[in-house]
């Protein structure tokens, strides 16, 4: 019996053998990969090897953040075709879905049938997350309702559990309900191998996370692996809270300067890949993704009316140096008097280089600045500084604020402006008062105490 079995064995390695001989090169043998893959295997191979990256358990899927707060037009409109050119599975948003702030009913109406016309061309589903915009006030939440019923859910897919909250419940907050809701849902799914959780507004930057129920969130995510996706700022970060990844993205038609990378602007939508160790963020720019004919479908998609509202701007470039030295990595900051009696009211930034130099912008990028003065801040924080975070700021306070910078300009038509702007960190320097021996006229200039006169420190110049 053994005798027989061992001869049938044979025979079987043989027949194998003799097929592999017609199929594959002279001293080789069809590889044994998984799935579809067919592939004659020689001594010498022109590939690294066969393990193809499609695990089991391995997904890819696509979010979208802001459309509004100002939005521009054929952004989201023509993402959606772009979209359809990455076939993720699916589609998450974060929000800010319609401008809203509207409680007519034929506005809210056209806004939804304008935004929902373009998520019905998506080949996959388009899952809904509410925003400041969508939720702006009673009637909106209630036309929320009516048409998609719940504000927050939940949903698993291969073993990964997806949390859709609501960060205006009501306004900037989760409210008890909604937390307890999320504790339940967690407690029967301890054992999904992944968290994702999407909500629009950055709740984690609030200055009480137990009074806008962001505490209570993490309090039941605590103990596992979790992922979290945020929009609203319209500007990408990445934090890092008890060891978990936060990421703040930042628009795909929303209102944006589009500066580029280094201020976090950039119109995108995030491409999550689900491995078995976690998700993997790739972020790709909509500027990248084109058709095979390089050409985008048009769209009828309108711009914000607020974009109707900008005052002329003229270019504008500048030097910042710390004692004389270049000052890299500041954040520029330009003001004018406010509507109230001594405020003053932000209107323009920039980010200085690794040279000090930076161009200001006010619209959209590097657009410069409109007429008239301005007192100037400069402050450091590590990178750029959108003024929604309070971080530590390594320059002398006194140039950080509108109401204590010593710094001025005074933005002219028909002429070149620009400005090198001298700050120092000397011990007893005035809080008020510039002044440059480097200026070209014309140059504001306000004078120090006669019993302080330190060397220049900043000038604006306007020349022809």
């Amino acid at each position: 019996m053994k005798r027989a079995v061992l001869l049938g064995l044979v025979g079987l390695l043989l027949a194998t053998a003799a097929v592999y001989s017609r199929q594959a090169p002279p001293g080789g043998v069809e590889a044994a990969t998984p799935g579809d893959l067919k592939v004659a295997v020689a001594e010498k191979n022109p590939w690294t090897h066969l393990r193809l990256n499609n695990a089991a358990d391995q997904f890819q899927f696509a979010v979208v953040t802001d459309r509004t707060g100002g939005h521009r037009a054929k952004v989201f409109s023509q993402a959606i075709a772009q979209l359809n050119l990455l076939q993720p599975e699916f589609v998450v948003s974060v929000g800010d879905l319609i401008e809203g702030y509207t409680t007519k009913p034929e506005r809210i109406e056209a806004e939804w049938a304008e935004f929902d016309g373009y998520v019905k061309k998506l080949d996959m589903p388009f899952f809904y997350v509410p925003g400041n915009h969508d939720l702006t006030n009673k009637t909106l939440v209630e036309d929320w309702g009516g048409r998609f019923g719940r504000k927050y859910y939940h949903f698993v897919y291969r073993d990964v559990l997806f949390l859709a909250v609501n960060s205006e419940d009501p306004v900037s907050k989760v409210s008890e309900e909604q937390a307890e809701y999320f504790r339940k849902v967690l407690d029967e799914n301890k054992g999904v191998r992944w968290t994702l959780a999407f909500v629009h507004k950055p709740l984690w930057n609030a200055p009480d996370l137990e009074k806008n129920g962001w505490a209570a969130v993490e309090r039941h995510l605590a103990g596992r692996n979790f992922t979290v996706f945020c929009g609203h700022v319209h500007r990408y970060q990445k934090f890092v809270r008890n060891g978990m990844n936060y990421y703040q993205l930042a628009t795909t038609g929303g209102g944006s300067r589009l500066r580029g990378p280094a201020y976090g602007e950039f119109d995108h939508v995030a491409w999550v890949t689900m491995k078995k160790t976690g998700p993997l963020i790739a972020n790709i720019l909509l500027d990248g993704v084109l058709p095979e004919d390089l050409r985008l479908p048009d769209s009828a998609e309108q711009a914000s009316p607020a974009y109707k509202l900008a005052l002329k701007t003229h270019p504008f470039a500048g030097t910042v140096t710390l004692d004389g030295k270049p000052l890299a990595r500041a954040t520029v900051r330009f003001y004018r008097k406010g509507l109230v009696e001594g405020s003053f009211a932000l209107s323009t930034e920039g980010y200085t280089d690794a040279d000090g130099k930076f161009e200001a912008s006010t619209y959209k990028g590097f657009d410069g600045i409109p007429e008239g003065e301005f007192r100037v801040a400069v402050i450091q924080t590590g990178d750029f500084d959108d003024g929604e975070l309070k971080r530590k700021n390594t320059l002398p306070e006194k140039y950080a604020t509108a109401a204590t910078t010593p710094l001025r300009v005074v933005i002219k038509p028909g002429v070149k402006n620009e400005a090198l702007l001298e700050l120092t960190e000397w011990p007893g320097f005035p809080a008020s008062g510039v002044a440059s021996a480097r200026c070209f006229l014309p140059c504001v200039k306000v004078s120090f105490p006669e019993e302080f006169q330190p060397l220049p420190r900043a000038c604006a110049t306007n020349s022809g």
